[in-house]
């Protein structure tokens, strides 16, 4: 069969907890969605609000506490909430792009320091930062082994394929703007085998999806996603992988209206990002640097964005019309929204602003 549009949008939803909020703690939900974009810290509470039925943000505090929920650099080399069993096997599924995204970066090839030399460093480091660091006491330590190597500095290059993870550091979700990293005890593994159980994962997170989706995903070469798909249990239907007995939800199925966090991992996981956001929106809510608004999704597709006022209620801009019931859903969820908010960061995202002017606003409201 070749899935419809709507099949696929509805699997989608179904595999992220975006039919419906479901009764469920939030290490389950986060093995669920498989990996929750971290790059800003409210995102993966706002994520997992949208997800679990009556989710209690000190949870997620607790999870991270304890290391039971790892936030840490992998796919896209960006920042991911995951569980702790899938940071370790992502990690070195994602090892070789994440050395090259350094050690082949003219940055690092502009440093007076040889790929043996920063990979020698790496057992300082990891033994250093047993106990959390901070990047000006890494940087003490790193220096004092090879001294100035200019800039951006070795430490730009080793912390993200060295292994670490984010420690919490307080603040309103968890982690502040000044980060702290701290090694996690992880055994050698085979890549290829990684890279196998993270497309086994990202299929019963994301499913149905191509390889090119998979390259989208983990941005690693699509030879090594077909080599490593020969070790998956996976059915395949025209051009697209799924794990086996996995039901397609209808494509009639209702998808009720969300508020979604900055880079939700739904909008970023495709090579074919239609299959939430519909062609003409892609480069408004996607900036040419990355940046991926908080949006609406009505009916499971986004439907416009929204942030929040210097009051703390939420402002909904809408690029196209909308029927009143698709905004009284909204109002019920902005409702609920501004109280988890209101506990800890009512403006959030607010330094985003400046993406505001210029969108395709049909209607904006105060919800």
């Amino acid at each position: 069969m070749t899935f419809t549009a709507r099949q696929l949008n509805r699997a989608t939803l179904d595999r992220q907890m975006l039919l419906r909020r479901e009764p469920v703690d939030v290490v389950t939900a986060v093995d669920r969605i498989v990996a929750i974009q971290a790059q800003e810290p409210a995102s993966p509470y706002i994520a997992l609000w949208n997800r679990i039925e009556g989710f209690d943000p000190a949870d997620l505090d607790e999870a991270f506490t304890s290391g039971v929920v790892r936030k840490a650099s992998l796919m896209r080399l960006t920042l991911h909430a995951v569980t702790a069993a899938d940071r370790e096997v992502f990690h070195h599924a994602m090892l070789p792009a994440l050395r090259a995204s350094r050690l082949y970066d003219k940055r690092f090839k502009g440093m007076d320091i040889t790929v043996e030399q920063a990979d020698a460093l790496l057992e300082h480091l990891l033994e250093f930062a047993r106990t959390p660091r901070q990047k000006a006491e890494v940087e003490e330590l790193l220096h004092s082994h090879v001294g100035d190597v200019g800039q951006p500095g070795v430490w730009w290059a080793l912390r993200t394929y060295a292994g670490l993870v984010h420690a919490p550091t307080g603040g309103p979700w968890s982690f502040g703007l000044r980060p702290a990293y701290q090694s996690v005890t992880t055994e050698p593994r085979e890549q290829l085998e990684c890279l196998a159980e993270l497309l086994r994962r990202y299929l019963t997170g994301f499913g149905p999806a191509t390889v090119l989706d998979m390259n989208q995903f983990c941005m690693l070469p699509r030879g090594a996603i077909r080599e490593a798909l020969e070790l998956v249990d996976v059915v395949k239907d025209g051009d697209h992988h799924d794990v086996p007995n996995r039901t397609i939800p209808d494509e009639d199925t209702p998808a009720p209206p969300r508020l979604m966090a900055m880079w939700d991992s739904t909008l970023l996981a495709y090579a074919d990002r239609s299959r939430i956001i519909p062609e003409q929106y892609r480069k408004v809510v996607i900036r040419n640097n990355g940046d991926t608004l908080p949006t609406l999704l009505v009916d499971g597709h986004v439907a416009g964005v929204w942030r929040t006022t210097e009051d703390g209620s939420v402002e909904a801009t809408a690029f196209h019309a909308l029927r009143d019931d698709d905004w009284d859903g909204l109002a019920q969820e902005a409702a609920e929204l501004r109280k988890l908010l209101g506990d800890r960061e009512p403006q959030v995202y607010k330094r985003y602003a400046r993406w505001w002017s210029g969108l395709p606003a049909h209607d904006v409201r105060i919800l």
